[in-house]
């Protein structure tokens, strides 16, 4: 540790050395040309600020197999897949030297007799592009082939052509209000303390947590009308389009705080305070929390900067996932990721499963591959404290609890058993073929269970008429990203309805005799917290009347003494949170939320609906024939397929009781593949040419010809002809090849850290520490183990070996030396274990003694005492 601490404390020092003489030459940066000189040095500053807060978050790290803390755990469910990690790094990198600037402009205002704070939008692009930002902030390059319209990409880009970065992932949340941020800028609200809001502090979270949610175990009660499965579900869907990765650093950027003990709001630390009165005895002052990791730019492409700082965009979170109801769980929202979970020796297009374990034959999830985290429960019988791998899934959070691993093994299940059935219908369909088709069906499945029986039930049939509605075909003017205060507050809803036991159920549905109910702390390991947006304001953007007297909120909130300490808490109603404030009104009728939340969610659910170009009711995304059977397929058709279960209710969302609620399978009614088989036209003379290495192809049909469209895998560029289409002569161009992209050559986006070494391997790269460094968290930077290389151990051993030697040879010289007079030949003793000098040093008694006493030798006494020398030592 204390080389840690003043490696740490090496590396902030270096970086404040260079960056605070920066900070005085104010007038250079905001008036003269040599500005320009500058933007690198503070880049470069601004990089070892986040790099040093980074490593240091690895080098603790180090300690992961250990028990973990709740707040340990929550990060490892929060931590981003290496693109997401990359672009949060770089928006930090850039934030961080946005920030420096204004504090230049702000020296600057203040010393200067024609005070200003722009900057040129010229800069500024300087600062993306250095900083690593631009490449997400710019347009993505959309395919111009006739897959286009047929399969979505796997990073939602693209979906709408005029707004291709609509609902992609690792783009920033939607924005349906102006951000409160309390410097205009970056720092949530209740950041600085003393700060006032309509003339009162904001209430600690965590106070608000123990006077108003907080409720003991026994007055929790279950649903009358919906099963758990509708709970589990919500979250599932949730991990579907959203997720908000937190600050790829758990040490504060300037100073390295570590946010698991600090108490201060240093960035990214963002501790959750507690009163004196209720911290435990001896506990700490508060709870560690980190903020959100920053997206690259906000606004459309082109429009971040306006060539004024003071309207630079205000910080905004980004979402790791798609927007889109497209089984991210199941797919990934990256190339990267994707090419993960994919099982590439298939000709089936199956997902990978775990290749030790099974259910009776059916599959399980596979494990997060070696470099990832160990934060999962270890395996029954390991050693110790342990941790083990988690499951990899397309989500990050797949083994947060039981209920959400349970529905990501069965889709994954769901894919294998529709791919296999789609080959064994289309033997000519290419691996990549089947896995498409196979994708694009279960997405259509996760937007009609979700749409079609989820929905409804949390807003109620009036709210959902009002929000929802029908389906009127794709709008390409709705904007389907997810909302900031659906992600982080309405879809949060949920939070509250979890019951506090997992109960675990036999195949009769009863409580397993064998497994016994746990805990819901035993079985989460996820905490949640407090959006800190106005109440009113959220209220006011549905058309709803704002709350401003206590006689207002007893009108959303039946119960007057939860009205009462809301009131006591906020002291101003424009100071109530929108999490608390939604999650405390009254529910509409038959619905699982109250107006507010059931407007926000059924606004989001709209726009994602809408605004997304392969949702599967849009014509052309499946044959009319296809649509009907997709209505036919249902969540406890798809539990049926992919369990032992023999029984289940008709609505999986539905309280039953078992028996006579339940249905056997062979009642459930299911889609028929049928209407995706294919067949060659009687006159085509192409057929399909095998598949390249390392790469796919996937048919399609354009101007009424059939076409081959090819790719390559993750790692690899096409060399060739992408697109060949089928004509009376035969295919028009020869197969494409796929050849291996060199990672490591990129010098502008290196893949490695500068303190590793990349090297290029077929389809990818690793990144390589020199002996005793390891590679971090990040797969990409190299820390310092903390242990002795294995040279000097090598070094160690050899001179322990010599000087061994050279001591038993001198040893050897000084017993011959000293018993000069004695025989030549001495007797070998039994004397395992013992060391030289006390076998030197028993020698020459033994040789004084046959000296004094030459009879001793004939009558067996120097044997007999040579035989009793091991048990004697």
């Amino acid at each position: 540790m204390r080389t840690l601490a003043v490696l740490a404390a090496t590396l902030v020092m270096a970086c404040t050395e260079a960056f605070f003489p920066f900070i005085s030459r104010g007038k250079e940066l905001v008036w003269g040309k040599p500005a320009e000189s500058h933007i690198a040095s503070i880049l470069e500053e601004s990089k070892c600020l986040v790099d040093t807060a980074m490593y240091a978050t690895m080098q603790r790290n180090l300690k992961k197999r250990e028990i973990l803390s709740p707040a340990q755990l929550l990060s490892f469910s929060k931590l981003p897949e290496p693109t997401s990690g990359a672009i949060a790094r770089a928006a930090e990198i850039m934030e961080t030297s946005i920030q420096a600037m204004k504090r230049k402009v702000s020296l600057e205002t203040q010393q200067s007799q024609h005070p200003t704070d722009a900057l040129s939008e010229g800069l500024l692009g300087i600062v993306a592009n250095m900083s690593g930002c631009l490449p997400y902030m710019l347009p993505p390059k959309c395919p111009n082939t006739c897959l286009a319209n047929k399969y979505r990409l796997i990073t939602g880009a693209c979906n709408n052509r005029d707004h291709p970065r609509w609902g992609a992932s690792n783009t920033a949340l939607a924005r349906w209000l102006p951000p409160v941020y309390e410097d205009g800028f970056s720092q949530p609200r209740g950041w600085n303390p003393g700060f006032l809001h309509n003339g009162f502090p904001l209430p600690p979270v965590r106070e608000v947590t123990r006077q108003v949610i907080q409720v003991s175990n026994e007055v929790v009660t279950d649903d009358d009308h919906y099963s758990d499965l509708l709970i589990a579900w919500g979250q599932y869907i949730d991990h579907d389009i959203a997720f908000t990765p937190q600050s790829t650093s758990k040490a504060a950027f300037e100073g390295g705080a570590d946010c698991q003990v600090t108490c201060e709001n240093q960035n990214p630390c963002f501790p959750i305070q507690l009163r004196e009165e209720a911290r435990p005895a001896a506990g700490p002052a508060c709870l560690p929390f980190y903020r959100s990791a920053a997206a690259c730019g906000t606004g459309e492409p082109g429009t971040p900067f306006l060539g004024n700082l003071s309207e630079a965009p205000p910080r905004q979170q980004v979402n790791g996932l798609t927007s889109f109801l497209d089984a991210s769980t199941v797919y990934g929202g990256s190339p990267g990721l994707e090419r993960q979970l994919r099982n590439w020796t298939s000709a089936e297009g199956l997902l990978r499963v775990h290749a030790r374990h099974s259910d009776s034959g059916r599959a399980y999830l596979p494990f997060a591959p070696p470099h990832a985290p160990a934060a999962c429960a270890p395996e029954p019988g390991a050693p110790g404290a342990a941790r083990g791998p988690c499951f990899l899934a397309g989500d990050g959070r797949a083994s947060e609890v039981p209920a959400l691993t349970a529905l990501h093994t069965l889709w994954l299940r769901e894919h294998n058993r529709l791919a296999a059935a789609l080959k064994a219908l289309n033997a000519h369909w290419s691996a990549d073929a089947v896995y498409q088709e196979a994708r694009k069906v279960v997405g259509a499945l996760h937007q009609i269970i979700t749409l079609r029986d989820y929905v409804p039930r949390i807003l109620g049939p009036e709210a959902f008429r009002q929000y929802v509605g029908p389906y009127e075909g794709y709008d390409s003017t709705a904007n389907p990203t997810v909302s900031n205060v659906f992600s982080t507050a309405a879809f949060r809803f949920g939070h509250a309805t979890i019951h506090p036991r997992v109960r675990r159920l036999d195949a009769d549905f009863q409580e397993h005799p064998d497994l016994p109910a746990l805990w819901l702390h035993e079985a989460f390991f996820s905490p949640w917290t407090l959006l800190r947006g106005g109440y009113n304001a959220w209220r006011a953007f549905c058309g709803l009347p704002r709350l401003e007297t206590p006689t207002d909120l007893h009108v959303a909130i039946a119960s007057r003494s939860v009205a009462a300490k809301i009131l006591e808490l906020y002291k101003h109603p424009d100071n109530i949170d929108v999490w608390l404030g939604g999650l405390a009104e009254d529910f509409l009728p038959g619905a699982r939320t109250g107006p507010l939340f059931a407007c926000l969610i059924g606004k989001q659910m709209k726009a994602l609906r809408d605004g997304d170009w392969f949702w599967w009711e849009n014509s052309h995304v499946f044959t009319d024939a296809q649509r009907r059977e997709l209505e036919k397929h249902s969540l406890s058709r798809v539990i049926c397929d992919n369990t032992g279960l023999t029984r289940v209710p008709v609505d999986a969302f539905q309280v039953g009781k078992f028996p006579e609620d339940f249905q056997p399978c062979d009642s459930i009614p299911g889609m028929s593949l049928e209407a995706w088989r294919e067949a060659f036209p009687p006159e085509d003379k192409c057929g399909f040419p095998e598949s390249v290495e390392n790469g796919d192809f996937v048919h399609c049909e354009e101007s009424g010809r059939r076409v081959l469209v090819y790719s390559c895998r993750h790692g690899y560029e096409l060399q060739g002809q992408e697109q060949l289409t089928c004509t009376q002569e035969g295919w028009d161009f020869q197969p494409p090849r796929c050849k291996d992209v060199n990672e490591c050559a990129d010098s502008a986006n290196p893949p490695c850290h500068a303190s590793a070494r990349c090297r290029n391997t077929k389809g990818s790269f690793r990144c390589l520490c020199e002996d005793p460094h390891e590679l971090g968290d990040d797969g990409r930077t190299c820390i310092d183990s903390r242990s002795l290389p294995r040279a000097s151990w090598v070094s160690i051993s050899l001179a322990a070996l010599l000087i061994g030697g050279l001591a038993g040879l001198t040893w050897t010289m000084i017993c011959r030396w000293t018993g000069a007079g004695t025989k030549a030949t001495l007797p070998i003793l039994e004397t395992s274990g013992v060391t030289p000098q006390l076998r030197c040093r028993k020698r020459r008694a033994m040789g004084t003694a046959q000296a004094q006493d030459p009879e001793q030798d004939s009558d067996g006494k120097e044997g007999r005492d040579t035989h009793r020398l091991p048990r004697a030592l």
